[in-house]
């Protein structure tokens, strides 16, 4: 007993994103408990010292989530056009200073957009309507993914959501190689942040073969993410927005939605499935 005690305490102590505060419960409201919170805090991207967005997301994994970020708006071609990252405390949030190329820095001038960002609404403060759906090259058919082995991932996701576990309050973004196994996963409090951050891993560390496993729904901002940095197969847990299956449509990229143990609805590009 003592050992469980102790290994769940080492967990705990080893979360990043999570507090305790005092809640009563309906059952009993005369006595306070201490219960987890997932912590929710402001997080503005700079980009060679002009913000450019704040984002409400959970403060671990932000150099991810920044270069995630970068790769999906498609601020940068590759990791190699950040020259660095730093992560600071400023004010009520968390600031996150990121050195772009001279070039890749002029192209975001020309391109740039104030977001004022919401948990959960990666489109929050676009200012022209025209800003949303930017085109995305049509993707390759170059990827396959056998649906026997999703099965196995999807009992895994909450191994990858420590703050989740404790909290029931963050999705997940997995990479599944080819043969469905993960190779990472990452949480936050919004689902776009939870796959920017995946996104930015997938950069870092070149994979190429395989799909993403989202533990949300799909919206057209899920599937525009994925196809501006070249992931040709996303699987949602629950259902897709029908912007997000012309999204799919158009760029070619495989959308599949209500991934469940033994369950699968395919929206668009059925060939890179068996």
């Amino acid at each position: 007993m003592n050992n469980s005690n102790s290994n769940q305490n080492k967990f705990v102590n080893a979360v990043t994103g999570a507090r305790t505060i005092a809640l009563w419960q309906r059952q009993d409201l005369d006595r306070a408990k201490d219960d987890w919170l997932a912590e929710e805090v402001p997080v503005a991207l700079v980009y060679n010292g002009i913000s450019h967005v704040v984002m409400m997301a959970s403060p671990k994994d932000l150099e991810l989530f920044a270069l995630g970020f970068s790769l999906s708006e498609g601020i940068i071609e590759s990791p190699a056009d950040i020259y660095g990252i730093d992560v600071s405390p400023v004010c009520n949030g968390l600031e996150v200073q990121i050195e772009l190329s001279s070039r890749r820095f002029m192209g975001l001038k020309e391109r740039r957009r104030s977001l004022a960002g919401r948990t959960g609404c990666g489109v929050c403060g676009v200012e022209q309507l025209n800003d949303i759906g930017r085109p995305i090259s049509p993707l390759p058919f170059t990827q396959t993914f056998d649906l026997n082995n999703l099965d196995a991932a999807l009992n895994q996701m909450r191994d990858y959501q420590p703050v989740g576990q404790l909290t029931g309050c963050t999705h997940a973004a997995l990479w599944l190689n080819e043969n469905g196994t993960i190779l990472d996963g990452k949480e936050d409090i919004g689902r776009h942040v939870a796959l920017d951050k995946l996104l930015g891993a997938r950069g870092r560390e070149g994979w190429q073969n395989g799909a993403v496993l989202v533990s949300s729904r799909a919206s057209y901002e899920m599937v525009q993410k994925s196809a501006q940095c070249g992931v040709e197969i996303l699987f949602a847990v629950s259902a897709a927005t029908t912007l997000a299956v012309e999204v799919a449509s158009r760029c070619n990229l495989t959308l599949i939605g209500f991934s469940k143990p033994g369950r699968a609805t395919v929206y668009t590009h059925p060939q890179r499935l068996c």
